[in-house]
């Protein structure tokens, strides 16, 4: 059969190490998703108390959800984003929602009023993987409206970015759409967010695509920023869809 060229053995050579690294992402995305309660890597970060607020953070997996919260959580998506889903492309579909918003890998951090015991905001988001990259991924931040404006929004993707970097993710990815404006300026100008590599773009055309990808490193050297205690910042309802 005859010697195999050195170009051949180049590519064999690729191939095992794609795939051993591709191994190892899995890994890690399946270590993370084993932790019972990801807030317990963080626990100074269990409170919020600041510009008026005293809440309690919690980290719960959708199926430890009860039908309560997970029917509230979609109720406050659907009347912060519905509006914005119908002007795109992809319409709003209760069902569709519903149906990611409950997916097996589905976890939120959810902000309760410790007064009154009453969830105020959440993100939805999820340990998984980005083509080849380990990522959390965020697919929703809903605040209710008396808590915007008051670096909530900024506390929990905070929260995210401190996730990722613990369980040793590559970094932070969520989308949004372009025409939120309140969005774009949050996640661009107040999170640092860049648009990602793998977001769709159309030179000839600023808007053939109604959204972007959005994403921010976490690996080691690019350590997020801790949460800040002190400094409100606007947030308000946004999309990671």
């Amino acid at each position: 059969m005859g010697r195999k060229s050195a170009k051949g053995k180049e590519k064999k050579k690729k191939r095992k190490e794609e795939n051993a690294k591709l191994e190892v992402s899995l890994a890690k995305v399946e270590a993370a998703n084993k932790i019972a309660d990801p807030l317990e890597l963080l626990s100074p970060f269990k409170k919020f108390e600041r510009n008026g607020l005293n809440l309690r953070i919690e980290c719960m997996k959708v199926a430890n959800m009860e039908k309560d919260l997970v029917d509230w959580a979609f109720q406050l998506t659907k009347a912060n984003m519905q509006k914005l889903y119908e002007e795109s492309d992809w319409g709003w579909k209760d069902k569709d929602k519903h149906a990611e918003m409950t997916e097996d890998r589905a976890q939120y951090l959810v902000a309760f009023d410790v007064t009154t015991g009453k969830p105020v905001a959440f993100t939805h988001f999820r340990f998984d993987m980005e083509l080849d990259d380990e990522v959390v991924y965020c697919y929703e931040i809903q605040l209710e409206t008396e808590c915007r404006r008051k670096g909530l929004g900024k506390f929990l993707m905070q929260i995210l970015e401190l996730l990722a970097f613990k369980t040793d993710m590559t970094k932070v990815m969520l989308t949004t759409f372009k025409n939120n404006k309140v969005s774009q300026d949050f996640f661009k100008k107040t999170m640092k967010y860049e648009v990602d590599e793998i977001s769709p773009d159309d030179p000839l055309f600023d808007d053939a695509y109604h959204y972007e990808i959005l994403s921010k490193p976490t690996k080691k050297s690019a350590k997020p920023t801790a949460p800040d205690t002190t400094t409100a910042t606007q947030s308000q309802p946004v999309t990671a869809s």
